[in-house]
């Protein structure tokens, strides 16, 4: 089972509290079509992995503002994309 998507978010859940984070983890990456019904990456899982902590931040912030990826600065401390 691939680690990266898995263990970045259940690390982020078990910090919000959430009870049973790393199924948690699971169940809603299998609900984003990122993991399939055995556990592994789908295509969509794949590029997001790759894509590391950062291109995910500016992504979800580049889609949430319909600005260039390319627009944002990544915060390693906050997780967080925002304009440069």
């Amino acid at each position: 089972m691939p680690q990266g998507l898995i263990d970045r978010l259940t690390s982020q859940l078990a910090s919000r509290g959430v009870n049973n984070a790393k199924q948690e983890a699971i169940t809603l990456l299998k609900s984003r079509g990122h993991l399939d019904d055995r556990g592994n990456l789908t295509p969509e899982g794949l590029k997001r992995q790759q894509m590391g902590a950062d291109g995910r931040a500016k992504d979800r912030a580049s889609k949430r503002s319909g600005k260039p990826v390319s627009a944002f600065k990544y915060d390693p401390k906050t997780n967080r994309a925002t304009l440069k």
